[in-house]
């Protein structure tokens, strides 16, 4: 029995032993790590905020009717070039029935009452002439007969204006539209025969054409509330046009909106900028367009790669590992400067020539799972 249980113990005892052996061996067979390292380098760093929004025209004009009635005759199409005083088109009026009734009543009653005073203006004038009346009597029936003449001449006029639209049909006329700035026909909502109403302290009115100067044209975007407080009006910008090959042309900012508005939870500015276009160059309204910003810059300043960057879980403040003389990393805080995403400026911490850790390389995939 006892020698049993020695040879139970003796045995539990050789297994223990080359486990402990085996752990030792495993452990210290593990394979090294071998971290790659870069080195602090000198480069300059531009930092820019990106403004998205199209190209507009900086004057742009509707055309709208002084009358209300039916597009008569379009003159003109889209994309053709008008100056100032060129007709657009023509309105014709729908008179009211009612209104046409109550217009040809008062030129009738005009009318007579033109005739009464003639009537009178006649006998008191022979009269007059006889010395029976004075001639502040006569006076009197002079001023009734201009009177009517000139009630008769404005019933007339309403009557037309009521039928036609107009006094005249000159090109001053109320059923002519004019262009009112020479430019780009940019858009011709309304087709002939459609019905339009006049433009009214009570209605914006129906718009006939709108026309733009093509030759000035302005940048409208928006940019972000973390970024419009680095930004003047009067900074020289580039505006990028993707429908013209990512053509860039020159800008001017000349606006900043002072109040912003909330746009899926984030607050956005207005920026306006004036842009040269090239005569050569075709322009279209509306081009969607990107506004490069620049907001600080750098000139042969030391940086890193923004990925080399560790930050403290506690304090969330940056570090790097710097590899010593003896091999090993050791962690060093960092002062850091303005960054493009790519680079990061470096003002305190480390100096060109020290070896930082590459501490988050991408694991390299197996690409042969599939072979």
């Amino acid at each position: 029995m006892k020698k049993a249980i020695k040879i139970i113990v003796g045995l539990v005892l050789i297994a223990g032993l080359l486990f402990v052996l085996k752990y030792f061996k495993d452990s210290n067979s593990k394979e090294v790590i071998d971290y790659k390292i870069e080195e602090p380098y000198y480069t300059s760093i531009d930092t820019k905020a990106v403004a998205t929004g199209k190209l507009i025209p900086e004057e742009e004009i509707e055309l709208k009717p002084q009358v209300s009635g039916i597009v008569d005759k379009i003159l003109v199409e889209e994309g053709d070039i008008v100056q100032k005083g060129d007709l657009i088109a023509r309105i014709r009026v729908v008179p009211n029935e009612q209104s046409l009734v109550s217009a040809s009543s008062r030129i009738k009653s005009a009318k007579l009452s033109k005739d009464n005073s003639q009537t009178l203006f006649n006998r008191n004038k022979a009269l007059f002439e006889k010395g029976v009346i004075s001639k502040q009597d006569f006076e009197n029936s002079e001023l009734s007969l201009n009177q009517s003449d000139e009630s008769l001449t404005q019933a007339e006029n309403d009557y037309q204006i009521i039928k036609q639209g107009s006094l005249s049909g000159g090109s001053q006329a109320n059923t002519n539209i004019i262009a009112q700035i020479p430019g780009t026909i940019l858009e011709i909502p309304v087709r002939e025969g459609d019905q339009v109403i006049q433009s009214n302290n009570f209605n914006a009115g129906t718009t006939i054409a709108t026309i733009a100067d093509m030759s000035i044209m302005i940048f409208e975007g928006k940019v972000d509330e973390a970024e419009v407080g680095k930004l003047e009006e009067g900074k020289e910008i580039k505006v990028i046009l993707g429908a013209i090959n990512e053509k860039e042309f020159p800008a001017k900012l000349t606006f900043i909106a002072p109040k912003g508005i909330e746009e899926n939870g984030a607050v956005q500015f207005t920026i306006k900028a004036d842009v040269e276009i090239e005569a050569s160059t075709k322009i279209r309204a509306g081009y969607s367009a990107n506004a490069e910003i620049e907001i600080e810059s750098r000139d042969s300043t030391l940086c890193i790669k923004e990925s080399l960057l560790q930050f403290n879980r506690i304090t969330e403040k940056p570090f790097v590992e710097v590899q010593g003389e003896d091999g090993q990393f050791k962690k060093v805080n960092v002062e850091t400067g303005i960054s493009d995403g790519i680079n990061i400026e470096i003002t305190d911490g480390v100096k060109e020539g020290d070896k930082i850790k590459v501490w988050n390389k991408a694991k390299e995939d197996n690409n042969d799972d599939d072979n």
